[in-house]
């Protein structure tokens, strides 16, 4: 019985997979069982930041297995100690919960959002504003906060309190939070990433901050897959130029090491006591180790600088491809525009040629490894010349 095939037994079919086993990585390549070698444009959805078993972050990984892999949080380890400390350092927030994915850092930012309203201003004031075309998670509560009908099915019935508006429409915005007083919290992605890789304008997101100022509705950044270097800032908040209450990270925190982390400014970094939330696995001292060596990279000096600059780069020579009608996101964080061409028949296509890609709606969605290089970038890019002629 061939791999695929024992998995499509015993796996649960909840994913359109393609057909590939792959069996190793290095670098910035991914190598299947046969052998053949595919560049990574995609990085496991944004997570594989520094590539496949990077040497460093190998070392640090294997190292802190062969110390103690999990303690559970009856008890304290120095390894998350340590890591707590410089993230919140380095992000300039005060305190952490620590959790393992993307979908737990969001139901703790929005247990954090409705707890503090709780608290101040009592029952009834619980409503979360997401917007239209964002994607939180996979949990009831974060697939209820997500704003795309599509995801709206099946699990009824969903969690009440949130309500949606559409990206960048701050009149919209602006009448919700004057009209509805049940308002606690409204969550965003500076750049939404499932939703199409659509960015935020900066009049937007100055809007929600000053309208929340105003009414003490706390703002909560979804970093999830923007954050930790992916958008050329720690933090894509920074390149905003706004501080977020709350902020969720996930993705490449790690490296490829499950984690989810929600990150609390001084405002609500009170707001859960003892009891009020868990994770069995948060703070994972194998996960934490991991991304200790992900923001020990990512903060070097110039390794930034060199995201950038790379993103510059990638941005040119997709916009020279003549099918590709435009390019939208900020750093590595990249969708692609086509004119006539589907981004499924695409995507399949490249994994056929040795690339693998990703999609966000109509849009071909790339999230290389932050260590990419020019000549892996023009490589794929060659590829992608060819399928989109």
């Amino acid at each position: 019985m061939s791999t695929i095939e024992k998995f499509n037994e015993h796996v649960m079919q909840t994913y359109g997979r393609l057909p590939i086993v792959l069996d190793k990585g290095k670098k910035r390549e991914a190598v299947d069982e046969n052998g053949k070698s595919y560049i990574d444009f995609g990085s496991g959805i944004g997570t594989n930041s520094l590539g496949y078993c990077d040497e460093k972050w190998a070392d640090a990984v294997c190292a802190q297995v062969r110390s103690v892999q999990h303690t559970s949080n009856y008890y304290y380890t120095t390894v998350q100690a340590d890591y707590a400390k410089r993230l919140c350092e380095a992000t300039g927030y005060k305190n952490v919960f620590f959790g393992n994915s993307g979908a737990e850092a969001n139901e703790c930012a929005i247990k954090i959002a409705r707890k503090y309203s709780f608290d101040k201003y009592g029952k009834g004031r619980h409503t979360i504003v997401t917007l239209v075309n964002s994607f939180h998670g996979r949990t009831i509560a974060t697939l209820s906060a997500t704003g795309q009908e599509v995801f709206h099915n099946y699990f009824f019935p969903f969690v009440d309190g949130f309500v949606n508006v559409t990206a960048n429409d701050i009149q919209s915005l602006e009448k919700l939070l004057e009209e509805d007083k049940t308002i606690c919290a409204v969550m965003f992605e500076f750049v939404q990433g499932e939703g199409g890789v659509n960015p935020l304008t900066k009049e937007f997101v100055d809007m929600i901050f000053a309208l929340c100022a105003e009414k003490d509705i706390l703002t909560v950044a979804d970093e999830v897959q923007t954050g930790i270097g992916r958008t050329g800032t720690l933090l894509a908040s920074e390149q905003y130029g706004v501080k977020p209450d709350i902020t969720s990270l996930a993705k490449g925190i790690a490296g490829g090491v499950p984690m989810g982390a929600c990150l609390a400014s001084e405002k609500c970094s009170e707001v859960l006591g003892k009891g009020s939330h868990g994770s069995t696995f948060g703070g994972n001292p194998i996960a934490c180790a991991g991304a200790a060596a992900v923001l020990d990279r990512v903060c070097e000096k110039g390794f930034l600088d060199e995201v950038n600059a790379k993103s510059e780069y990638f941005r040119k020579k997709l916009s020279e491809i003549p099918e590709i009608e435009g390019v939208d996101g900020l750093g590595l964080m990249l969708g692609a525009r086509l004119k006539t061409k589907k981004a499924a028949d695409i995507l399949t296509a490249a994994s056929e040629k040795g690339l693998l890609i990703l999609t966000a709606k109509e849009k071909l969605r790339f999230l290389p490894p932050l260590t990419i290089t020019y000549e892996e970038i023009d490589r794929g890019i060659e590829i992608l010349k060819e399928l989109l002629a």
